[in-house]
């Protein structure tokens, strides 16, 4: 050192001295500060950050939803309606269990024939649909061969002869037929047999007899005695 410095700091007093330190002692707390301010900003900007990653996430789950709604309508199909099984089948399952009130003879008896009514209305719908159908299609017929119905629902007759009678009240009747062949027009000759209903067991085994159908009678007989056309000799 200098003669001058000398003399400079010897001329300082202590106060002095301890004022020029001073600074040098507050300079490294003030880097400090100056440091940790932008520390503290990026949380600052990151706030918001956080707060638009939620919304972010909730604009796809918004857009979902649509999607979701609209993919089950597309999936809809018509339901095809139910058979008669399937409707009873779900009239059972939602059957409770209780029983129903007791009824008199003459109720169900009432209510039998009031079943029985909407099944023969419904039959009398359905057979009507079905000749309408046929008259607006009629079958080919052969020719010299006559119809077995007409157009006014005639009940069909046969004409046969009696081959058996051993049973009560019915006779056993053989149908001998001949018509030509559709395609060679060759008279072809057939046979078949029908059980017949006798009420008063009239027929006899050779007789020739004249039939006409009828509800069913049994498990075999669908037609009905009319006349005894010719006795057997």
């Amino acid at each position: 050192m200098s003669e001058n410095e000398e003399n400079v700091n010897e001329e300082q007093t202590p106060e002095e001295a301890a004022e020029e330190a001073a600074p040098d002692a507050a300079a490294p707390e003030e880097t400090p500060a100056a440091e940790e301010a932008p520390a503290e900003e990026p949380p600052a900007e990151e706030e918001p950050a956080a707060e638009e990653e939620p919304a972010a996430e909730e604009e796809p789950a918004a857009e979902e939803a649509p999607a979701a709604a609209a993919a089950p309508a597309s999936d809809e199909e018509p339901e095809a309606p139910l058979s008669p099984k399937e409707r009873r089948r779900q009239a059972r399952s939602a059957h409770t269990g209780e029983a129903r009130p007791p009824r008199t003879i003459e109720e169900r008896a009432q209510e039998r024939a009031e079943r029985r009514s909407r099944k023969a209305a419904h039959r009398r719908a359905y057979r009507q649909k079905q000749r309408e159908k046929r008259a607006g299609h009629p079958r080919a017929e052969t020719p010299d061969v006559a119809p077995e119905t007409s157009a006014s629902g005639r009940l069909k007759t046969r004409q046969g002869i009696v081959v058996s009678d051993k049973a009560d009240k019915t006779i056993t009747v053989r149908i001998d037929s001949a018509r030509p062949h559709r395609k060679y027009k060759k008279i072809v000759r057939s046979g078949s047999t029908l059980h017949a209903h006798d009420e008063q067991n009239e027929a006899h085994i050779g007789d020739t007899v004249r039939l006409v159908e009828s509800r069913p009678l049994s498990r075999t007989k669908r037609w009905r005695l009319v006349e005894v056309l010719e006795r057997a000799r």
